[in-house]
């Protein structure tokens, strides 16, 4: 009976072990890993391309909240935590730093920290520069009409013949 199994698989199924032996692929204690993502097949090279850098996983606050309820769920179970991190992908300082994280505040400090340098004060300007920018041109502004009405003054005098009797240093403007 085994021989008749052996024939019918065809001779994909058989293996040599060693030289005039042969057995059958059903015959061996593991499966073939040939679909494997960790097993390099002998055919094929591995890549020994390498990136030039690594990118740095983000998480959203959504997430971290999700999991941190799941890993809160497993809290009973035997293995469950375990499970739950590798079939995440994650570790148990990610869970450790996100429920420090949470008791700070929530969903403010589960969002993504901005990185680098702080903004500097003075690219902005103030509430108060504002202000006085504002009272600038406003003061411009009037000053400009005053000058206005002392040239229309000014004119009006010169053709009734009226003498004006002016500051000094108002002609030297």
């Amino acid at each position: 009976m085994m021989f008749e199994d052996a024939t019918r698989s065809g001779k994909d199924s058989e293996q040599q072990t060693t030289p005039g032996e042969t057995r059958s692929g059903g015959e061996r204690s593991e499966p073939e890993r040939s679909g494997s993502p960790g097993v390099a097949r002998p055919d094929e090279a591995p890549d020994p391309e390498v990136p030039e850098k690594a990118t740095r996983r983000r998480f959203s606050a959504k997430y971290k909240l999700s999991i941190l309820k799941k890993a809160e769920a497993c809290k009973g179970k035997q293995g469950a935590l375990g499970e739950l991190l590798r079939k995440e992908g994650l570790y148990s300082s990610h869970l450790n730093a996100w429920r420090k994280q949470r008791e700070k505040g929530e969903l403010q400090a589960l969002s993504p920290k901005r990185r680098g340098r702080k903004a500097s004060k003075k690219a902005g300007k103030s509430q108060h520069e504002k202000e006085l920018e504002r009272e600038n041109r406003r003061l411009k502004r009037r000053l400009e009409k005053v000058e206005l009405m002392l040239d229309i003054q000014k004119k009006t005098s010169e053709l009734l013949g009226i003498p004006l009797n002016s500051p000094e240093s108002d002609e030297n403007d």
